[in-house]
């Protein structure tokens, strides 16, 4: 099964090292989660982008954020989940995931 993987490329140079991995990541996550019917993966990327914000998951939040921009979020959208993340998770999280969100917008144009 291919899946749009928010990790792009490096997903397919882990999977030959961390295969297993990369299977349920793929066929579970990305596969099964992802595309249950009950959310929209609209809704699904903003309550990650808000999760791993709050988690300080940058690494993740930078390719969450770019799959949030494709499953429709708009960057002022993306900017208002950040900005109330603030105030339960953070300010020095918030200030990180707006560099974070910031590069992800810049990289695009946006």
């Amino acid at each position: 099964m291919t899946t749009q993987n928010p990790r792009g490329s490096s997903i397919t140079a882990r999977a030959a090292t961390f295969p297993k991995l990369s299977e349920v990541t793929d066929n579970v996550l990305f596969g099964d989660v992802w595309e249950r019917p009950q959310l929209s993966k609209r809704d699904r990327s903003l309550i990650t982008v808000a999760s791993l914000v709050a988690m300080y998951r940058t690494e993740q939040l930078r390719g969450h954020v770019g799959r949030a921009l494709d499953n429709g979020v708009t960057k002022e959208e993306i900017a208002e989940v950040i900005t109330h993340m603030a105030f339960y998770a953070g300010w020095p999280t918030a200030a990180n995931a707006v560099q974070v969100a910031g590069d992800v917008f810049d990289q695009r144009g946006i």
